[in-house]
C-alpha cells in the first residue's frame, strides 16, 4: 500500500502563483526578485497556517533558480531547482526556533552563515518561530543580521510579531500575512476534491472553511477528516455531524419563534440543542454571530462582509427584512451581555432561558413605537369611573362646579401621552391615584393639592417610634443614624410631631434631612399632614459638651492635670 500524504503537504503550493490568497505579498516578491533588490532580512509574519513558510520557501527556491522565468516564478528544471524539490537542497537552512532558542543555536547558525552556496547565488536562512528565541540569542543575532555575508539572506517566521525585540524588527523588511477568506479556502478545496476524485457539496465546503477561521492547512486538514468520515461523498450533513457544528437551522427556528413572541417554542428549541451535547455558550455567542450576520445582511453595502453560498446568503437576506433594526441591535447587546456573564453564572442554563424570554418579549411588545405606548398606558386608563372609586378623591367645594353642570358634561376618556403620565384636565373633576412607577408629570407638579390624595390617618406614639428607628437604620450615615437613634420624637396635637435633641450639631443635621424624614415618616404612616418641630432640650445643653472646647472644659473640670499638660506642650484647641 502507498504511504498516505496529508493533502495540506500533497497540495502544497511550489509556486507563487499557486499560493492562496496572499496576492498582494507574492506580487511584491516575485516584483522584488525581478528587480534583483533584494533585502538581507524578511520577517513573515500573520496567523497559523496561511503559507508564511510556505512563501519562504518559494522565495528561496525562485532566488537560486538558474533559469528564472519571464513571470518571475522559478523554471523547475535547474539543478537548483530539481535540489529542492528533492528535498537535497544545501542552500537552504531551516531552523525551529520553538526547539533551538538557545545563544549556542544561534552561534552555531552564525558560524554556518560564513560558507557560500555550492549552486545557485544564495543561501537562504529560514527561522520558524522566531519570537520564542531567548532575549541572549535575540541579542547574539543582532550583529549578524545588520550586516550578513552578501550570500546570505535570512527569512525570520512568526505567528506573534509583538513579541519579537523592536531592534530585530528594524532590520527586517516586514511582511504581514492576512487571513485567507473563505470564498478563496472553498475554491482551494473544491480544487482539492477534484483532484481527489471526492464529490463535495458547495454548502458542506463553506462551513469548513467557517471552521477553519482563515487558515488553509486547518482547513485541508478538516477537509481530510470529513473524507475518511463520509467515504468520499461530503455533504452539509456529514460535515455538522463529523465537526460537532451547531446548524445554522437551529438560529433560523430560534429566530422565528422569538419575532413570533413564542417563549414555550424557544425554550424547547433550547432544549432540543442541548441535548445534543453542545455547550451553552457556544450556543449564545453562536446566536449573537447569527444576528451580526442579520444585520449586515440588511444592507446592500455590508452584506459583502457576509461569506457564505448564495443558497444560504438569501434565506438570511430573506429573514433579515422581517427584522427591524432596534431588534437586531437589542439582541445583539443581550447577546454579548449573556456571553459575558456566563462564565459567573450558576445556573447557566437559566442565564440562556431569560435571553431568549426577553427577546421573545421584547420583539413582541415593541413592534412599532405606538403600540408601545398604549401597552404602555393601557392599565393606567378606567374604563369607568365607577371602578376608580378607591383611587378618587373629590376637589375642594371652591373650585368645583355647580352640580347641574357637572351632570352635563361628559368625562373625557384620557389621551395616551409621551411622558406615560396623565394630565390633569380642565373638565374633569376627579383625579386618579397615579401608580409608584409612573413618571412624574410636571403639570401635576403644579397642581400638586388637586391631584395627590390627602392622607390624614391617625398614628400612635408606638407607631412613629417604630417609623422613627427604621429610617435610622437605612440612614448610611453613622453620625446621624446614632443622632436619631438617640433622640425621641412625641407626637404632639395628632399631626405635630417634636423632636429633641442634645445640642446645635444635632440640630443641624436633622434640620438638613427633615424633607426625606418628612417624607418617609409620611409614607409609613400613611400621613402626609405631620409637621416636624426639632429643638435643642436646653437642660442638656447646658451640662453636656458638644465642641471641642466644651469637652475640654468639660474635662479640665474634672481633672486640673490636663490643664498642666496643655500648658506644658503648648497644645491649642482647634
Amino acid at each position: 500500500m502507498d504511504n498516505y500524504i496529508v493533502s495540506a503537504r500533497k497540495y502544497r503550493p511550489a509556486t507563487f502563483h499557486s499560493v492562496v490568497g496572499q496576492k498582494s505579498l507574492t506580487t511584491t516578491l516575485k516584483n522584488a526578485i525581478q528587480n534583483n533588490k533584494l533585502a538581507h532580512a524578511y520577517l513573515f509574519c500573520g496567523p497559523r497556517g496561511v503559507g508564511k513558510t510556505t512563501c519562504a520557501r518559494i522565495f528561496a527556491k525562485t532566488i537560486n533558480c538558474l533559469n528564472l522565468q519571464a513571470d518571475g516564478e522559478a523554471c523547475n528544471e535547474c539543478e537548483s531547482c530539481k535540489a529542492f524539490n528533492e528535498n537535497r537542497s544545501y542552500n537552504i537552512y531551516e531552523l525551529d526556533a520553538a526547539s533551538n532558542n538557545s545563544v549556542d543555536d544561534i552561534r552555531s547558525l552564525t558560524d554556518q552563515v560564513r560558507i557560500p552556496p555550492q549552486i545557485g547565488r544564495y543561501k537562504v536562512y529560514i527561522i520558524d518561530e522566531v519570537h520564542m528565541l531567548s532575549t541572549q540569542a535575540f541579542n547574539a543575532f543582532l550583529k549578524t543580521l545588520e550586516e550578513p555575508p552578501h550570500h546570505a539572506v535570512f527569512i525570520l517566521a512568526t505567528t506573534e510579531k509583538h513579541k519579537i525585540i523592536p531592534t530585530i524588527l528594524s532590520r527586517c523588511q516586514i511582511y504581514d500575512f492576512s487571513r485567507i477568506t473563505i470564498n478563496d479556502i472553498v475554491d482551494h478545496l473544491a480544487y482539492v476534491a477534484q483532484s481527489e476524485n471526492v464529490s463535495a457539496e458547495k454548502e458542506a465546503l463553506n462551513t469548513i472553511a467557517q471552521k477553519a477561521d482563515g487558515g488553509m492547512r486547518d482547513a485541508l486538514s478538516i477537509f481530510d477528516q470529513v473524507v475518511s468520515f463520509s467515504g468520499g461523498n461530503i455533504t452539509y450533513q456529514s460535515v455538522i455531524a463529523n465537526l460537532n457544528v451547531l446548524d445554522y437551522d437551529y438560529y433560523f427556528r430560534l429566530t422565528d419563534v422569538i419575532l413570533a413572541g413564542d417563549v414555550s417554542q424557544s425554550m424547547l428549541i433550547l432544549d432540543e440543542i442541548l441535548r445534543k451535547g453542545f455547550d451553552g455558550q457556544h450556543i449564545v455567542s453562536g446566536l449573537a454571530n447569527f444576528f451580526r450576520d442579520l444585520l449586515v445582511c440588511k444592507d446592500p453595502q455590508t452584506i459583502v462582509l457576509f461569506e457564505v453560498g448564495d443558497a444560504v446568503k438569501q434565506k438570511y437576506i430573506a429573514l433579515a427584512q422581517k427584522c427591524s433594526n432596534d431588534f437586531l441591535y437589542k439582541t445583539l447587546e443581550w447577546g454579548n451581555e449573556c456571553d459575558l456573564n456566563y462564565r459567573y453564572s450558576k445556573n447557566k442554563r437559566l442565564l440562556i432561558e431569560i435571553l431568549l424570554i426577553r427577546l421573545c418579549q421584547w420583539n413582541h411588545q415593541s413592534a412599532t413605537v405606538d403600540d408601545k405606548k398604549k401597552i404602555k398606558l393601557e392599565p393606567l386608563i378606567p374604563q369607568a369611573s365607577a371602578t376608580a372609586v378607591d383611587t378618587v378623591q373629590t376637589v375642594p367645594q371652591a373650585q368645583a362646579k355647580p352640580q347641574e353642570e357637572e351632570s352635563q358634561e361628559a368625562i373625557p376618556v384620557a389621551k395616551p401621552a409621551v411622558s406615560g403620565s396623565l394630565k390633569a384636565d380642565s373638565k374633569l373633576r376627579i383625579s386618579l391615584k397615579k401608580p409608584e412607577t409612573d413618571e412624574t408629570d410636571h403639570s401635576a407638579q403644579d397642581t400638586e393639592s388637586n391631584t395627590q390624595p390627602v392622607l390624614n390617618t391617625a398614628f400612635s406614639q408606638e407607631d412613629l417610634i417604630k417609623a422613627w428607628k427604621e429610617y435610622a437604620e437605612k440612614e448610611e450615615d453613622t453620625h446621624l443614624k446614632y443622632t436619631i437613634l438617640n433622640s425621641t420624637p412625641l407626637v404632639e396635637n395628632q399631626n405635630h410631631i417634636k423632636i429633641s435633641v442634645f445640642n446645635p450639631d444635632q440640630h443641624k443635621k436633622l434640620t438638613d434631612k427633615s424633607v426625606d424624614i418628612k417624607e418617609f415618616l409620611s409614607q409609613q404612616l400613611h400621613n402626609n399632614q405631620i409637621t416636624l418641630d426639632i429643638s435643642v432640650t436646653e437642660e442638656v445643653k447646658e451640662e453636656m459638651p458638644y465642641g471641642g472646647k466644651e469637652i475640654y472644659k468639660y474635662m479640665a473640670e474634672k481633672n486640673p492635670v490636663i490643664v498642666d499638660l496643655v500648658n506644658e506642650f503648648d497644645l491649642k484647641l482647634s
